[in-house]
C-alpha cells in the first residue's frame, strides 16, 4: 500500500509494511539492514551498542536508535538479557523487524518493558515487505496504528 507522506516531502510516497507486532511500541530510526542474523550475546556490546561478533559481516557497525532489520536471532536464549541491558544503558535500537518470529528477541524487549517502562517494538515482517527495506531507509513504526511505515524509499 502507498499513501502520501505530508510530513516531510509531499511528492515523497509513505510505503507502508504489513507485520505482526510481537512487542508493540512507537519508533523511528535508520535502518540497520543485517543480511544474516546475529546472536547478541557475544554479538553485541551493550554499553556501547556495537556489533562486536567479528564473523558478522556488520561487526563495528552501532544498533543505537536505529531500525535493526534482520532475518531473526541466532544462538542462546541470553540474547534476550543482552538487549535488557542494551536498553538499560540506552544504547538499544529503536526498533527490530524481523522477517523469522523470534521469541528470544521479543522476550528481551518485553522484559525490559516490564523493567524499564521502555523498549524497542519487535516487529515480524511478511516476507515481501521484509524485501522492500533498504540501508538508512527512515521508518516509523507506531502499534497504535498498527503500521511499520517507509518514510523514504532510498
Amino acid at each position: 500500500m502507498i499513501s502520501t507522506n505530508t510530513e516531510n516531502d509531499p511528492h515523497e510516497p509513505e510505503i507502508i509494511l504489513s507485520g505482526k507486532f510481537l512487542v508493540p511500541g512507537e519508533a523511528q530510526g535508520a535502518a540497520l539492514v543485517l543480511a544474516e542474523p546475529i546472536s547478541l550475546w557475544g554479538g553485541l556490546n551493550p554499553e556501547t551498542g556495537a556489533i562486536i561478533d567479528a564473523r558478522h559481516a556488520r561487526v563495528g557497525e552501532i544498533v543505537t536508535g536505529r531500525v535493526l532489520v534482520l532475518p531473526g536471532g541466532r544462538g542462546s536464549s541470553s540474547a534476550s538479557s543482552i538487549l535488557l541491558e542494551a536498553v538499560r544503558a540506552k544504547t538499544a535500537p529503536a526498533a527490530i523487524l524481523t522477517l523469522e518470529r523470534d521469541g528470544i528477541l521479543a522476550l528481551g524487549a518485553a522484559v525490559a518493558r516490564e523493567m524499564y517502562g521502555i523498549s524497542p517494538p519487535v516487529v515480524m515482517l511478511s516476507a515481501d515487505d521484509y524485501g522492500k527495506i533498504r540501508e538508512n531507509q527512515q521508518i516509523r513504526i507506531s502499534a497504535q496504528a498498527n503500521t511499520v511505515i517507509l518514510v523514504s524509499n532510498l
